[in-house]
């Protein structure tokens, strides 16, 4: 079924693979304003000295002999460590010191990951930065009718926002969880969604292998089988369940993913003092450790398969358990993790707009912030969780969506570095306007001031006689008419007509063989 599905939108397609749909579609769908991923002009910040460096990398070579890392439920996966030369007690992996890392040179240092529109296409790694919204929360909040589960029209909202949004390069994977579709096909609404609504790169699924192979299908008969067999379309989040475990649910996605040279990002998931150690240097350690060997095992099921070098780390109020974000061991972890993946030559993901707030708020300001500017300067290539992020990752929330979005494009700025060419010197105007004078009106100003200064498209700088007259909105009431704004405005992009009908019939028949399941 799935092959004759494929093979019928490759036909419609004549020969001209994932491109030519891309490009007829593109030239007749309404223009929609989206600056290209991130090049940094801004040096990283390196918070650790070599000698340093070189003892966490030690200590994780330790662990991983030692102590050694468990893959469960995957006999497949121990029998791959076994002929790479690992010892295997039970699900228990030990790593010879130094294999992790041979195995992990084999991972390229940058990849392109296509979109459809070929405008939109993103470069992973060296000094870029692509940013993608929340992932994952199973509720979803607004200013109108508070938190509630999300649904599948929230779903396809917040694909929406994310096409309109300028700052935005990538339309991420779970933005919600759509919790009125059954478990077992909700993933073929979500990725409908991606595919349809809007024409950026997105995130396959990982909930399943099987899961994970539809997410291949789909994009064979989005792009073409051959187009997909040779290039990265999918980057997918597989995370570790810290500490050292390797379940065969993420592991089964990777394996499928990195098969199909398609890409992964290995990331623990880390609240330091539960699933780590309360040390930073105790945390980077472990980090090492984990991704040094889940980026090894996608070399081993494909050598030169496209990977990420992940972390989610935060800290933990010691009184409620609660995660907390915006902290410094955070920022400090995502400083040295970054470290430590550019050293292995790996793209790096991390950071996001985090916060604990239940509410986008000041708390969720200041901890947003916080976390994105870490994101910026830590030298991190995919950033997801870039915007919409409320309640520890509990809830996308359709104000701070815009909010954070917005924000963005304060970061553009800032990694653009400063301009040292000659005009940027100003020399003529300050010969111009002399002691004393003012630059409203000299020539520089009038040449430069429409593009001299970030401004944001969302907060209130009128005075204070006007902001009162209009309503004395604070930020989230402006948030809340500007996402209704972007939602009644919204214009999906062309797509090629043969392409959709035949997504619509893999996943009708895909739904068709089987029953749904909730849980």
């Amino acid at each position: 079924m799935d092959e004759q599905v494929t093979e019928r939108a490759g036909r419609r397609r004549g020969r001209t693979g994932g491109g030519g749909a891309a490009r007829r579609a593109e030239r007749t769908s309404t223009a929609i304003e989206a600056a290209r991923y991130i090049t940094r002009n801004v040096p990283n910040l390196d918070i650790l000295h070599d000698e340093a460096l070189e003892i966490i990398e030690a200590n994780a070579e330790t662990i991983l002999w030692e102590i050694g890392v468990n893959f469960v439920n995957n006999p497949a996966a121990l029998a791959r460590w076994k002929d790479a030369g690992a010892e295997i007690d039970g699900e228990r992996v030990h790593i010879p010191r130094g294999l992790a890392r041979q195995l992990c040179a084999t991972a390229p240092r940058t990849f392109t990951q296509h979109a459809r529109n070929p405008e939109r296409s993103v470069e992973m790694g060296g000094r870029n930065l692509v940013l993608a919204p929340v992932y994952g929360p199973p509720f979803v909040h607004d200013a109108v009718s508070g938190r509630r589960y999300a649904t599948i029209e929230d779903f396809r909202n917040f694909v929406k926002l994310g096409h309109m949004s300028p700052w935005l390069h990538h339309s991420g994977g779970t933005v919600c969880e759509p919790t009125d579709v059954p478990v077992n096909k909700r993933h073929l609404d979500m990725l409908m969604a991606h595919m349809t609504l809007t024409d950026r790169p997105f995130m396959g699924s990982v909930t399943e292998p099987s899961r994970a192979q539809d997410s291949v299908e789909m994009c064979e008969i989005l792009f073409g089988k051959e187009f997909v067999a040779e290039n990265t379309v999918l980057t997918s989040l597989v995370n570790i369940n810290s500490p050292l475990t390797f379940d065969d649910t993420m592991m089964g996605a990777l394996e499928t993913y990195a098969a199909a040279n398609q890409a992964s990002i290995v990331s623990p998931f880390i609240v330091g003092g539960a699933m780590a150690p309360v040390s930073v240097a105790g945390t980077l350690t472990q980090v090492a450790a984990e991704t040094l060997a889940g980026v090894a095992y996608s070399q081993l099921v494909r050598a030169g398969a496209p990977v990420i070098m992940g972390a989610f780390v935060t800290s933990i109020d010691m009184n409620s358990g609660a995660p907390t974000f915006g902290t410094p061991e955070a920022a400090q972890v995502t400083y040295g993790t970054g470290q430590l993946a550019r050293r292995l030559g790996l793209p790096y993901r991390s950071a996001g707009a985090f916060c604990g707030s239940k509410l986008p708020d000041a708390q969720a300001a200041y901890e947003s912030a916080n976390s994105l500017n870490m994101g910026l300067l830590a030298g991190v290539n995919f950033m997801l969780h870039a915007c919409g992020w409320l309640e520890g990752g509990l809830v996308a929330s359709y104000e701070k969506f815009v909010m954070d979005a917005d924000q963005l494009g304060a970061l553009h700025k800032l990694a653009a570095g400063i301009d040292m060419s000659e005009e940027a010197q100003a020399m003529d105007a300050i010969r111009e306007v002399g002691p004393g004078g003012h630059y409203l009106g000299c020539a520089h100003t009038q040449r430069n001031f429409k593009t001299a200064f970030w401004r944001s498209r969302l907060l209130d700088y009128k005075p204070y006689e006007t902001w009162s007259e209009e309503g004395a909105r604070d930020t989230v009431a402006l948030a809340s008419v500007k996402v209704r704004q972007m939602l009644e405005s919204y214009s999906a992009p062309a797509m090629d007509p043969g392409t959709r009908e035949a997504l619509d019939a893999y996943v009708a028949e895909k739904k068709a063989s089987m029953p749904d399941a909730f849980s």
